[in-house]
């Protein structure tokens, strides 16, 4: 990664080309050139037969220019630094601070790659991109410019395992707008990585997470919870706000310890995943519904039959 830094002072994180990408990129503008410039040659010769021998030697240089110097020009500044062969490749010449780039820094770029692509056959420029540490040849040194990466491939997301059943929806009323996004992005790591954390180290630092997040939201962390478990139900009810906002709809639940979103069950912790320091989850408590009040004892008097309190 190459760390580039706008006008505005905003720091941008680019991948540079590699020199086998570039070379290819090249290669196949110069296999799209050449035939252009040999249609191009063609059409001039039999045009221009019944001329002399200087006008045909000025028409040829005229389509000489024109074609591999002035057309590679052209297609870089219409599709900002995007030429054929880097559309193929997935490269774009940006400036140095990020940007587009515009007619001058084409132009410097295509009449010094005439020298060090088309005159050396490539050598320098290969040279050039070697000893570079962000891999630039001369043109991209003079025009100020870089040939980075568009596109990057995308890892596979990390897993963020669910807290257990018992904790579903038991953060429901927390207020979570004042935890910042890198507070969040610290626990998330945390949640897909520590099985791999060592126990001590992983519970040490699950519960500064906690106590950070808990200062953030005003309410302390319940002590009967475990940390790590704490922090993955703080994260799935966010989750679960951020998807209502989005479309609109509240999750549905199906019975006690099954939360439900649009009808879905939400997956629940998969085999293989324990958090530290917790032997197995809690089972959920049974709520003992009280029985309505009689009248009699709404009016004061005892119940006729059944448990009757102290007096």
């Amino acid at each position: 990664m190459s760390e580039l830094v706008t006008g505005e002072a905003v720091a941008l994180e680019l991948r540079p080309a590699k020199l086998p990408s570039r070379a290819l990129a090249v290669l196949l503008d110069l296999v799209v050139v050449g035939l252009v410039y040999t249609v191009v040659t063609i059409v001039v010769v039999v045009s221009t037969a019944s001329l002399d021998e200087a006008a045909q030697v000025a028409l040829s240089i005229a389509a000489f220019i024109l074609v591999l110097v002035g057309a590679p020009i052209a297609v870089e500044t219409l599709s900002h630094g995007r030429s054929l062969g880097k559309l193929a490749c997935g490269l774009r010449v940006v400036r140095d601070d990020g940007g587009p780039i515009r007619f001058r820094h084409a132009l410097v770029r295509g009449a010094v790659g005439v020298v060090e692509i088309l005159i050396t056959f490539g050598v320098v420029a290969c040279i050039a991109s070697l000893v570079s540490a962000r891999g630039r040849r001369l043109g991209d040194v003079v025009a100020g410019t870089l040939v980075v990466r568009e596109r990057v491939p995308v890892g596979r997301a990390a897993f963020v395992p669910p807290p257990p059943p018992w904790l579903s929806g038991r953060f429901a009323e927390l207020d979570l707008s004042a935890v910042p996004d890198g507070l969040w992005l610290a626990v998330r790591q945390y949640l897909t990585r520590m099985q791999q954390l060592d126990p001590q180290v992983g519970w040490a630092m699950a519960e500064r997470l906690a106590s950070d997040v808990a200062a953030r939201t005003g309410t302390p962390a319940p002590p009967d919870v475990p940390p790590a478990a704490y922090l993955a139900a703080v994260v799935q009810e966010r989750q679960v706000r951020e998807a209502r906002r989005a479309f609109g709809s509240a999750p549905v639940s199906s019975g006690p310890g099954t939360p439900q979103f649009f009808g879905a069950p939400v997956p629940h912790s998969p085999a293989g995943i324990t958090y530290p320091a917790v032997a197995e989850a809690a089972a959920p408590v049974p709520v003992v519904e009280a029985a309505p009040q009689d009248r009699s004892e709404a009016s004061g008097r005892r119940p006729s039959g059944g448990f009757a309190p102290p007096a």
